[in-house]
């Protein structure tokens, strides 16, 4: 199965947007569980929101409504538009598609290589 592709990321200004996607084959030949997580210097990489195959969402505490993740019609094709970023959201961030209609855990997923986003202060 083919590995996740993220676009979008890159450089904002605090209080801006961002917005990323990713498109990933589809497993198992149904809409699959998605999500994004990042991962910032020194840390461990940590979950930023999830979608399921019906479009239920799941969002990190830290999110705080500024970020929404979106499903793009009947494909694994997935948004996440970032408003209102903090310099401390800078990290790369990572796709991944599940083999499941709903997310599981981190090992059970395809991840994708990582996009940049640095927001400046």
């Amino acid at each position: 199965q083919g590995q996740p592709v993220e676009s979008g990321g890159g450089l904002a200004q605090a209080g801006g947007s961002l917005r990323l996607s990713c498109t990933a084959s589809s497993f198992n030949f149904v809409i699959n569980a998605m999500g994004w997580y990042r991962q910032a210097p020194g840390n461990q990489r940590e979950l930023v929101a999830t979608i399921s195959s019906r479009g239920k969402t799941n969002y990190a505490d830290f999110v705080e409504g500024r970020f929404t993740i979106s499903r793009h019609g009947a494909q694994n094709t997935v948004t996440l538009q970032m408003d209102s970023l903090k310099p401390e959201d800078t990290a790369v961030y990572f796709c991944i598609r599940w083999p499941s209609v709903v997310p599981g855990t981190p090992s059970d997923g395809s991840w994708g290589k990582g996009t940049q986003v640095t927001v400046s202060s």
